[in-house]
């Protein structure tokens, strides 16, 4: 049996203040989660920018120094560790450190980008970056 007068209206006038209030704390977490995600792509663009240009520099400075090396006569008799395999072993730790980078930030925004589909209705979901 339905409860009916003046309690019940003000308990369903409540309820629906409630649902209200939960559907905006909801949308403003969704666009705190969506300006985060959009500020970590930003700074993945930004470091890939940067990384590439380190190894366009690093690249630079291996092939001056690889044409210096291959112009002079052979100096390294004993030596079983060139000067180029040191460079190019250095250059291919900066490209490893920089896929790591990338790798570490793309999880953090795959897993905000969970977190903020949880609960979302499906039309609502944004789209992969």
């Amino acid at each position: 049996m339905a409860e009916r007068g003046p309690g019940a209206a003000a308990r369903g006038a409540h309820s629906s203040f409630q649902v209200e209030l939960n559907e905006e704390k909801n949308k403003e977490l969704v666009e705190k989660m969506e300006m985060e995600i959009s500020e970590l792509n930003a700074k993945l663009k930004i470091q890939e920018k940067e990384k590439q240009t380190e190894i366009i520099k690093l690249q630079l400075e291996f092939d001056a120094k690889l044409a210096r090396v291959q112009t002079k006569p052979k100096s390294y008799p004993d030596s079983t560790v060139l000067p180029q395999s040191i460079y190019r072993r250095k250059l291919q730790h900066l490209q490893e450190e920089k896929n790591k980078e990338i790798a570490t930030l793309r999880n953090t925004i795959r897993e905000l980008e969970q977190r903020l589909s949880v609960g979302k209705d499906p039309h609502l979901k944004r789209r992969r970056f």
